[in-house]
């Protein structure tokens, strides 16, 4: 499985598992970032330090921890 990290800009992709801590896995659904949500990779930061992603109409910024947490598959 790829994760979220590995994707490509422009990219659209779906959500196939969390594999984030208790804590972390609310934070991501409060987002809306939960299984079978597509999410289009927008931006990378610096070094690849931070993924700018589009869930629904809203931008969010994951750290690229967070982002190796979110596997994911194309679509």
């Amino acid at each position: 499985m790829r994760t979220l990290k590995e994707c490509e800009k422009t990219h659209k992709v779906k959500v196939v598992k969390l594999n984030a801590p208790k804590d972390l896995k609310q934070r991501l659904i409060s987002f809306g970032i939960m299984k079978e949500t597509i999410i289009e990779v927008l931006e990378y930061g610096p070094a690849k330090s931070t993924i700018e992603v589009k869930v629904g109409k809203m931008r969010i910024a994951l750290r690229a921890q967070e982002a190796k947490l979110i596997e994911v598959e194309e679509i």
